[in-house]
């Protein structure tokens, strides 16, 4: 070894191993161009998402509009930039809930267990109880127009108008969703560590029950909690943009990949309009397996046992 050589850490290892995964790689150039996307929408659109170009309607990808206009004569590219805006608030937003929800509840159940263990799991029971999809159209479909009634009678309008209200309902169901999954990993994780030696030492010099569980405990049990929510933002996307296809996720004005493509599957047969119908999808599928390989990526970065 050479004297100047750095000393290998834990996370150079996982680096290193991660980067040798080419569709993990791969997957991370995918969602790093999302995010730009999203981040730098109002300098790459060319014309406004909601805009009507009656000279224009059903219109191929021509110059004026690079991926063509819709039945209402609006610009599709434009629509697919914007959309994807929307897919990174999606893919950062319910998973950040999902997990704060996930990893406290794990926390309490797998560290106190007792009654407080029972009534948490039961909780995620309920909830596992009904198919995730199906829980979320109804919490959408039944919650939705109460919320907007009620912002709109605090004298709220333009916030409601401008769509924030289906975000904010579409998040929280979908985070709603996710985070029992995460709890029980998250319980497994703290059932397996709350009697191990570093444990016991720390509870022997008097150490809070809460210390031990956030500064000892939790840190060791995130490494399976980090590939799960990894893996996982690909189907909070997924779970989205289906929701918009039924017609009960993002309601215009607010594109949606989904939504996109239940409004453009009639022209699959279109000589000229097919385009349409396949840009968002192609970028849908692309985006699911990038964020489904960095998860595998990092399932296998960071269990070296797999090797």
């Amino acid at each position: 070894m050479a004297l100047n050589a750095k000393p290998r850490t834990m996370f150079s290892d996982t680096a290193n191993r991660f980067s040798r995964n080419l569709p993990a790689m791969m997957g991370v150039v995918v969602a790093v161009a999302m995010y730009a996307v999203a981040i730098f929408a109002p300098l790459l659109v060319t014309a406004d998402y909601s805009a009507i170009d009656l000279d224009n309607v059903r219109s191929g990808p021509i110059l004026q509009h690079y991926f063509g206009t819709d039945e209402l004569g609006r610009d599709v590219y434009s629509r697919v930039i914007w959309a994807t805006r929307s897919a990174a608030f999606v893919s950062i937003f319910v998973p950040a809930l999902s997990l704060i929800l996930g990893v406290f509840f794990g926390m309490l159940a797998g560290y106190f267990g007792g009654w407080v263990d029972t009534i948490i799991m039961r909780v995620g029971d309920i909830l596992f109880a009904f198919p995730g999809l199906l829980f979320v159209f109804f919490i959408a479909a039944t919650i939705k127009p109460a919320v907007l009634d009620w912002v709109k009678t605090i004298g709220l309008r333009e916030f409601a108008k401008q769509g924030y209200v289906d975000y904010i309902v579409i998040f929280s169901a979908l985070a709603l969703v996710g985070w029992p999954g995460l709890a029980r990993l998250v319980r497994g994780q703290f059932l397996t560590l709350r009697n191990r030696e570093f444990v016991l030492a720390a509870r022997a010099i008097g150490t809070s029950n809460w210390k031990i569980a956030i500064r000892h405990i939790l840190p060791n049990a995130l490494t399976p909690v980090i590939v799960a929510v990894s893996g996982g933002i690909g189907g909070a996307i997924a779970a989205e943009t289906s929701l918009s296809f039924l017609g009960v996720g993002l309601q215009p004005p607010n594109p949606s990949w989904g939504q996109m493509i239940s409004d453009y599957y009639v022209y699959w047969r279109s000589a000229d309009l097919w385009p349409l119908l396949l840009i968002p999808s192609i970028i849908l599928v692309a985006v699911i397996l990038a964020f489904t390989f960095i998860g595998d990526g990092l399932h296998e970065a960071l269990n070296p046992y797999l090797e």
